[in-house]
C-alpha cells in the first residue's frame, strides 16, 4: 500500500498567470484540488516541501493529505503535475479529492526483481518488458506503489501474464486482458550483418 503524503497549504485568491508568476517566485507552487462535485479550491503549496514529495517516486499513486490555511484537510490524489520545460521546477499541479469507498483511477508501474534466481536470464536471456506500468482501479486506502513480478524459476520461452500477478484486495487492472502478456525472456536478437561482413 502507498504511503499517505501530508502537505500544507495556503488557499489562493487571485488566479491567473502574473498571480501565478508572482507565487513561483516566492517559492510557491500554484495548485488545485477538484473532484466529488464540489467547487475547485486554488491552492499554493511551498515548493520545497513538493519538490521532497516528488522525490519519493510515487507521488501520483499515493494519498495527499492537504492541509489548507492550518485547518480544513483534504484528502487528495494528484492527477497530474506541470513542469517547466528549462529549469524543471513544478509549476502546477492538479489534486482531486477521494473518499474512502470511491475507487479512483491510478498508473501504477511495473517492478522486476530476482532476475539472478531467473536460469533463463543467467543462461544468456533477456528480459523482454512488454508492460511497464498498469493502469489500476483502487480504492484509496489498498493503492500500491508498485506492482511485484518474481521472476525466480523463469527459462527462456517463459511469459508473466496478467494473471499470474498477485493484486492487493480491492485492486484491479483495466487496461489488459485477463491473459494480457506483461514480459518474457527471450533469447537476445542477433545483430545486423554489415555490409562488408557479408562481402567477407
Amino acid at each position: 500500500m502507498s504511503e499517505t503524503l501530508h502537505l500544507s497549504a495556503e488557499a489562493r485568491e487571485q488566479v491567473g498567470k502574473g498571480a501565478s508568476r508572482v507565487l513561483r517566485r516566492a517559492g510557491r507552487t500554484p495548485a488545485v484540488v477538484y473532484g466529488d462535485k464540489q467547487t475547485p479550491v486554488s491552492i499554493h503549496l511551498e515548493e520545497k516541501a513538493l519538490r521532497k514529495a516528488l522525490s519519493t517516486g510515487h507521488f501520483l499513486n499515493s494519498i495527499v493529505e492537504l492541509t489548507i490555511d492550518g485547518g480544513t484537510v483534504i484528502r487528495t490524489l494528484p492527477k497530474d503535475v506541470a513542469f517547466h520545460p528549462v529549469s524543471d521546477r513544478p509549476v502546477h499541479v492538479d489534486f482531486l479529492r477521494v473518499s474512502a469507498t470511491h475507487a479512483v483511477h491510478v498508473k501504477v508501474p511495473v517492478v522486476f526483481i530476482n532476475e539472478d534466481a531467473a536460469p533463463g536470464i543467467k543462461k544468456g536471456g533477456v528480459l523482454n518488458i512488454v508492460a511497464h506500468e498498469l493502469e489500476l482501479v483502487s480504492i484509496p486506502e489498498a493503492i500500491p506503489n508498485d506492482i511485484t513480478v518474481d521472476l525466480t524459476g523463469l527459462e527462456i520461452g517463459d511469459s508473466i501474464h496478467l494473471a499470474d500477478l498477485t493484486l492487493p484486495e480491492g485492486v484491479k487492472v483495466i487496461t489488459h486482458e485477463a491473459d494480457a502478456t506483461i514480459a518474457t525472456i527471450v533469447l537476445p536478437s542477433e545483430p545486423e550483418p554489415v555490409e562488408g561482413d557479408e562481402a567477407a
